[in-house]
């Protein structure tokens, strides 16, 4: 369901009515006793100063207290009831726009994760102001409407310049609200494109030293760091003039309303309490009026940051939700597929064949892991993927996770120990499970060197293990999930030799020859699917066939032994 930056703003008072609407009544009463203090002072002068009358003062005094109790009461609750409604719906946003990203079928967005992030974080927060914007529109206008009243009551010119000037000026000032929010709009795009960057800077920056491109991206960041900066400097030149016409024509009204009133009493139109009264409310007046003419500014910013969020809380996911059909089997089926540079693909994986492909461009090696992992929507490919003579698109999402996995070539690891990382994908399973999976992957190591085992803390993204560790901790995770069909792409680049045969011959035994071997191995009834995306001889010497890939097409298979014999290509790309 569509819902628009506008849309978010009126569901989030619809969901928060109930503490907006106490708060509301609550900041209102209290511009209302704001309102009756002058009022008081006026009337004390008049019935007690001006005519001595003792007793008098002590009953007005009495209730000028009174009226500050009321005051303060209903300003602290008031106001604890909106704060509450406006953090309460801050989280509620941020938590539906992570949903919404987490969602397992993805999202369509061009946002990138920097974008994402400033879209969860300060636009929730802005947008979340309405709850805080509207509470204070009505105090304004209570306290404008109440002003008025008094004016009138006390002089028909005085209430009319008041009921008649803040429309207009409000008016005049409204005309200025869309440029505040086409600024805003900006400036949070500039912002989120500078975090974008920010968060692919801090994700590649060993990469990027390794090349030694750190000058030029830093280069890049600090542009569009500036660009952001800049933006921020136009939103707030445009907020603070604004700010600034809007008080000062606010001031000009209420000054104005003094003079006359001040005119009025040397005629002897009013009285001294009168006078008094009229003083004091201008002078409070300024407050609330000030407040009016600054909302539009804020509202602004909240519209632009709703209109932010409706980017990501309005897409489409990526992928269709697919008739619920079960893969039944492992046998994995390309039929004429192409995806950028895959250009009518057939390749046919048999059920517990361990196959290894080698691409001669990385392009091509890329798009297959890309296509195989289920996270490209079929709009975007030709041809039919199949699992188990079930079209992929057509499954049920989470069993085709459970069914085909596929472990990228940069794999993430998640904050927590090495244990809760082996095991993120399959909670239950036994030690012995785990154990084999951190021997066939060779990280049974990384456990043995330090002294918590299992229990020793990784950081987010595994930035407190080195590359080889966290590559074999990310494949020992992709093997104790048991999946019917799994595809490694290049799993075994950030190890040595020798570590890389065992690697090799420990994915062969796990998910192959221990199964064959073992007729009580649950494996054995599946039929355990491997493909390897790879060019290390290491791992294609394990393999049972190997299909090898040029210009987005099969150009060849055999045997590892063969195409080495055989294929000079095949031995530039693979022996080298």
């Amino acid at each position: 369901m569509k819902t628009g930056g506008t849309a978010i703003l009126r569901r989030t008072l619809v969901r928060n009515r109930g503490r907006l609407g106490i708060g509301t009544v609550l900041v209102c009463l209290h511009q209302v006793a704001e309102t009756l203090v002058p009022i008081s002072i006026g009337v004390i002068v008049d019935r007690a100063v001006a005519t001595g009358d003792v007793f008098a003062l002590a009953v007005w005094l009495c209730a000028l207290a009174l009226l500050f109790l009321v005051l303060t009461a209903a300003w602290r609750y008031g106001a604890r009831f909106i704060v509450v409604a406006m953090q309460n719906e801050a989280h509620q946003l941020r938590m539906e726009v992570a949903h919404r990203i987490l969602d397992p079928r993805g999202v369509r967005t061009d946002l990138r994760a920097g974008e994402l992030l400033s879209v969860s974080t300060s636009d929730a927060d802005r947008a979340a102001w309405i709850a805080d914007i509207t509470p204070r529109a009505a105090a304004a206008l209570t306290a404008a409407i109440g002003s008025a009243i008094a004016l009138l009551l006390i002089d028909v010119p005085l209430g009319l310049a008041v009921l008649i000037g803040t429309p207009v000026i409000l008016g005049l000032l409204q005309l200025a609200a869309p440029l505040i929010t086409r600024r805003a709009t900006d400036q949070q795009a500039a912002v989120a494109r500078a975090s974008a960057m920010a968060t692919d800077l801090v994700s590649g920056l060993r990469p990027l030293r390794g090349i030694g491109a750190e000058v030029s991206a830093s280069r890049r960041y600090r542009a569009a760091s500036r660009d952001a900066l800049g933006a921020t400097l136009h939103t707030a030149k445009s907020s603070a003039v604004f700010a600034g016409v809007s008080m000062t024509v606010s001031a000009l009204l209420a000054v104005g309303v003094a003079g006359f009133a001040g005119w009025f009493a040397l005629e002897g139109r009013i009285t001294i309490g009168e006078l008094i009264t009229v003083v004091g409310l201008s002078q409070f007046f300024i407050e609330p009026l000030g407040v009016l003419a600054g909302l539009p500014g804020f509202l602004a910013l909240a519209r632009a940051s709703a209109d932010r969020l409706a980017l990501v809380l309005d897409a489409e996911p990526l992928l269709p939700a697919g008739s619920g059909q079960t893969l039944d089997g492992s046998e994995l089926s390309l039929t004429g597929v192409s995806y950028r540079s895959l250009s009518g693909l057939d390749l046919r994986v048999t059920p517990g064949e361990l196959l290894g492909v080698v691409a001669y461009r990385p392009q091509d090696a890329e798009a297959l892991a890309a296509l195989l992992s289920g996270q490209v929507p079929p709009d975007r490919y030709d041809g039919e993927l199949t699992v188990g003579g079930v079209r992929l698109a057509d499954a049920d999402l989470a069993h085709a996770r459970r069914t085909l996995l596929v472990e990228p070539h940069n794999g993430d690891l998640f904050s927590g120990t090495v244990a809760s990382n082996v095991t993120a994908g399959r909670p239950g399973a036994t030690a012995s499970e785990v154990h084999a999976a951190l021997s066939a992957s060779a990280a049974v190591d990384v456990v043995e060197a330090h002294p918590e085992g299992l229990d020793h803390e990784v950081a987010d993204r595994g930035s407190s293990l080195s590359g080889g560790q966290r590559q074999r901790v990310a494949l020992a995770r992709a093997l104790v999930a048991q999946a019917p069909v799994m595809v490694l792409h290049d799993p075994t680049t950030a190890v040595d030799a020798v570590t890389e045969h065992t690697i090799a011959g420990g994915i062969a035994d796990l998910r192959h020859r221990t199964a064959a071997l073992d007729p009580t191995s649950p494996t054995v009834a599946g039929r355990q699917t491997t493909i390897l995306i790879t060019s290390s001889p290491a791992l294609l010497s394990v393999t049972d066939r190997v299909v090898v890939l040029d210009d987005g097409t099969v150009a060849g298979e055999g045997t590892h032994s063969q195409l080495a014999t055989e294929n000079a290509n095949y031995r530039q790309a693979v022996l080298r």
